[in-house]
């Protein structure tokens, strides 16, 4: 009997990772479609590329998270979506642990317009990647069981 119980609460654990999922994407990149010139500011302050190189990767980047937001808001290439946030949230983590290791003082421009603090402000590295290493876990558990409710993968699928 647990055989059978267990494998049916997967997809409804699934659906919760990627609503939540999607819910992290859209907000983050509504925070920062507003100013993309903002958003190049903040790429630019983790002082890794030359200024061009973070003006088009911050101009890029809000569209790419409502993009991954919709795509698993609708359900649709689940893993693949998964995969892409996976991707994105080691390198985001690898670049406040950047920051951090080199004594940077920034906000990681995650949900706001980021760059550098106002004096008397302090950094919230390991808050920031604590938060970023759960949207990895929900990356992951869609990876290993992308199969969700109200999906259009589900739909194109044949499930119910």
């Amino acid at each position: 009997m647990e055989t059978t119980t267990r494998p049916a609460v997967w997809p409804w654990i699934s659906t919760v990772a990627r609503l939540g999922l999607a819910a992290v994407w859209l907000v983050a990149g509504a925070t920062k479609i507003g100013d993309l010139a903002e958003s190049a500011r903040a790429v630019n302050a983790y002082d890794l590329m030359p200024y061009d190189v973070a003006k088009v990767i911050g101009g890029i980047q809000p569209f790419l998270e409502i993009a991954l937001g919709l795509l698993l808001l609708i359900g649709l290439s689940t893993r693949l979506t998964a995969a892409i946030s996976a991707v994105l949230l080691v390198i985001f983590i690898a670049g406040i642990v950047s920051a951090w290791a080199r004594g940077l003082r920034i906000d990681c421009g995650c949900f706001s317009s980021g760059g550098e603090l106002a004096a008397g402000r302090d950094t919230a590295y390991g808050l920031d990647i604590l938060r970023d290493l759960g949207f990895l876990a929900l990356s992951g558990i869609l990876l290993w069981r992308p199969r969700t409710r109200f999906s259009l993968d589900g739909v194109l699928m044949g499930e119910r």
